[in-house]
């Protein structure tokens, strides 16, 4: 009988791109009984050979937080599996629960949350530091008692390697040619794009207002974090150059990314920003997109050593418009690194490696 794994999130959307389409997809393909329990009030299907339990939608954060997990819990009690690998840092404690009756359990540890909550802005300034500080000593508490944390970059997994029994980075390598497009050569269409959460430390204040200085179009794909960032940003002068398209499927993602001459990513220097290895970064790649990222030293080696693109100080909106002028008007380098990306992907950050590395964790842990 096929080792039944449960993955669990009450943040994430069902098809979450890691939980859903790399993690549990590729599970599912290597032979084990995935289930996938979330909470958006969306029922329960099948998918890809996943079995989606819906514990019903949560109504608002501090519900979900501090009752979400224990209507989670008793929907994965039920299922009884081998192991539940879980997503969301307000699950860790009935997480905790789970391993003490003996099943084994995964942390998926998606970002570096104590240094995120230093720019969570829905925590009181004068506050995020003893939260930070109380939850990274609960999280290296649970980390040392469960079986295995698995991280979505280096810089993670090496904080939690000095807890953890088994500390592993699984990156977010996009799956191979999955959003590789043509890049066209006419000069009509100067489309850039930016997908993802959209909020004031993801740059989105500088990256509109660079629209102001170029005549090219911004394609802007994803949820704003708040009404009052929404309102803010389509108050600008560039967002008349704006192509809003709201949250999207990966379908119309890789639409997006084939009618774009490059891809956008600047994150401000935040400390959960500056080791981070967003998967949009390789996505652009893959799609043979040049990069302009933030001018952090781990995003600037990484797109210097591929050639893949350049990076450019985020918080000055001329600076990025200067750039982007740049690469707009310079096909045959803007050609060169998306291939140089593409290339890059194609042969070492994509899912592939990083799929063999969570089924020998999954093998060592159940043996």
């Amino acid at each position: 009988m096929a080792p039944r794994v449960v993955h669990l999130t009450t943040v994430h959307q069902r098809f979450d791109v890691r939980i859903f389409q790399k993690e549990c997809a590729s599970l599912s393909d290597g032979g084990y009984d995935v289930h996938l329990l979330v909470a958006d009030g969306l029922g329960d299907e099948r998918r890809q050979g996943v079995e989606i339990g819906d514990i019903g939608a949560s109504g608002g954060r501090a519900r979900r937080m501090l009752l979400e997990p224990w209507r989670m819990l008793v929907r994965a009690h039920r299922l009884n599996a081998q192991l539940y690998h879980f997503h969301d840092p307000e699950l860790i404690p009935i997480a905790l629960i789970l391993r003490w009756a003996g099943h084994a359990v995964v942390y998926d540890a998606h970002e570096d949350v104590p240094r995120a909550v230093l720019s969570k802005f829905w925590i009181a300034p004068w506050l995020r530091r003893t939260v930070a500080w109380a939850f990274e000593r609960l999280e290296n508490f649970a980390a040392k008692r469960f079986s295995a944390v698995v991280s979505a970059t280096p810089h993670i997994a090496a904080r939690f390697s000095r807890w953890a029994k088994h500390s592993i980075a699984v990156n977010n390598f996009p799956l191979q040619r999955e959003l590789a497009g043509e890049f066209e050569s006419s000069p009509k269409g100067r489309a850039v794009c930016y997908v993802g959460g959209i909020g004031l430390i993801r740059g989105a204040v500088e990256m509109v207002s660079a629209f102001e200085h170029i005549d090219a179009k911004l394609i802007l794909a994803g949820p704003f974090e708040s009404r009052e960032t929404e309102l803010r940003v389509r108050a600008l002068p560039g967002w008349k150059r704006v192509d809003y398209r709201g949250q999207v499927s990966r379908e119309e993602v890789r639409r997006i990314m084939a009618m774009s001459r490059a891809g956008v990513i600047l994150f401000h220097p935040e400390p959960n920003h500056v080791n981070a290895q967003p998967n949009k970064i390789f996505e652009y790649m893959s799609a043979g997109l040049p990069v302009l990222a933030s001018d952090f030293p781990l995003w600037r080696e990484l797109l210097v050593e591929t050639g893949a693109g350049r990076c450019v100080n985020p918080l000055d909106a001329e600076a990025i418009a200067h750039s982007l002028h740049e690469l707009l008007g310079d096909l045959s380098t803007a050609r060169k690194m998306g291939e140089c990306g593409r290339r890059a992907v194609e042969t070492r950050f994509h899912w592939g490696h990083e799929e063999a590395k969570l089924f020998s964790l999954y093998r060592e842990i159940l043996a």
